[in-house]
């Protein structure tokens, strides 16, 4: 039986991360081998059929640590926008792959800095773009 939760993708984020992935010929990571597994496994709608409870590129997300409730927001974004703040995860990172397509109440490991993960949870979509009405970005 399959543990992955249900991801949900538009399909104008697919097509754009499948261009990026496409871009890296044979040389695909075992982590962007991951991301394109996911693509792979994902319902695509289009992008104004997109829940606002989905997490989509440029989103951001506020998430709870599971074991002390402390809240933190992260934006998910292509890695070309990744510079400018530490709140940004590209989705080529492992977890930010892993975050592509999930909804709020899911919950995914986070990397500590020293090692080892925490268990995070999904608690809202700041923003989303397709929810904003912004689906030609």
């Amino acid at each position: 039986m399959d543990k992955s939760p249900k991801i949900i993708l538009s399909s104008q984020d697919l097509d754009r991360l499948e261009t990026l992935l496409y871009s890296f010929g044979n040389k695909l990571s075992p982590d962007k081998a991951a991301l394109l597994e996911e693509l792979g496994r994902a319902e695509v709608l289009e992008p104004q059929e997109i829940p606002p409870t989905v997490v989509t590129m440029n989103s951001t997300v506020r998430f709870t640590m599971e074991d002390s409730q402390e809240a933190f927001c992260m934006t998910l974004v292509y890695p070309k926008d990744l510079e400018g703040g530490a709140d940004r995860i590209s989705v080529l990172a492992p977890v930010g792959s892993a975050l592509l397509g999930l909804s709020v109440g899911d919950s995914i490991a986070w990397p500590r800095p020293g090692g080892g993960a925490i268990k995070v949870q999904i608690v809202e979509i700041v923003y989303q773009p397709e929810r904003a009405g912004e689906f030609h970005r």
